[in-house]
């Protein structure tokens, strides 16, 4: 029988598109997850006021051997995604700050908890390691570690370091493939465990490339990589707001740039001037103004 891929999504339909009893059973489930979990047949007949055949035949209909295969799948869509189906209600008060509060105190207290454990010593030597490569290629997958990629791109390039981000994942293959000991590969993983980031940097290792993270100790990547700089998300439960993890990573990224300009030291700022010059030259003339941003 076919594995229900989300039996959140099916009971979901059934309820809109099922026979009457079965939208009565699908109604029922999903108004009270935890007790359908947990209970027998003959406690869910009665509570929806069906026959226990029924029950069975609602399980099947949705893709399921029976209520036991269902439960198990049920149990499953709990444990994954719980948290988005019965969220707490906000307070009138978070209602009222949520904006403002919500997302600056998240964000400073993310960057706060990166920099407080964070190994500043790794992180300069990673720095030492860019400013001197020949070329640096930065990978991520997925939201936040995709975009950090690309943002390491953005502010290595304008120190006159050669650097090319790349999000897909076979094509992080094909450039790792490429690479050469003068090659300086940058990892990006949330979780550590992005598959496509992990094999990429074995495949540049295989060409003597020197490796990078930026994961979670002790996940996949990070047993992978040369070095490791340890990041850890930790959110706050707010599942309204977006992630404040970009915030202390980002934090992490802008530390790690900091370090290879100063390493390179003056060569790095007639390429700022350059850059400054050009972009002025397109809108209002405010020194002032982020260089290029």
């Amino acid at each position: 029988m076919k594995t229900p891929a989300d039996i959140i999504t099916r009971l979901q339909l059934t309820l809109q598109d099922g026979t009457k009893s079965d939208r009565k059973l699908a109604g029922f489930v999903l108004a009270d997850l935890d007790f359908v979990s947990k209970a027998a047949i003959s406690e869910i007949a009665a509570r929806v006021g069906v026959s226990e055949p029924t029950v069975t035949r609602f399980c099947r209909n949705l893709g399921c051997e029976g209520l036991r295969d269902f439960k198990f799948y049920l149990a499953q869509a709990i444990a994954i995604g719980g948290q988005y189906l019965s969220p707490e209600p906000l307070s009138r008060d978070a209602r009222e700050q949520r904006i403002a509060s919500a997302i600056t105190e998240a964000a400073i207290s993310a960057i706060q908890r990166a920099s407080e454990n964070l190994d500043m010593t790794t992180l300069v030597a990673v720095a030492a390691r860019i400013a001197v490569s020949g070329n640096v290629l930065c990978i991520g997958s997925g939201g936040i570690s995709s975009m950090m990629a690309t943002e390491m791109q953005n502010r290595l390039f304008r120190l006159g370091v050669s650097v090319l981000a790349q999000i897909d994942g076979q094509l992080q293959r094909m450039y790792a493939a490429v690479a050469t000991p003068d090659t300086t590969l940058i990892a990006f993983s949330v979780s550590g465990y992005a598959r496509s980031v992990i094999d990429a940097v074995q495949v540049a290792q295989q060409y003597g490339a020197t490796t990078i993270a930026i994961t979670p100790p002790d996940s996949a990547l990070a047993k992978v990589a040369d070095t490791v700089i340890n990041f850890q998300s930790l959110e706050d439960g707010n599942i309204y707001k977006p992630t404040s993890s970009r915030y202390a990573l980002l934090s992490i990224v802008d530390m790690i740039v900091t370090s290879v300009a100063e390493t390179r030291g003056p060569r790095v700022l007639e390429n700022l001037r350059r850059i400054k010059q050009s972009v002025n030259t397109l809108k209002v003339d405010d020194p002032r103004l982020p260089l290029g941003d």
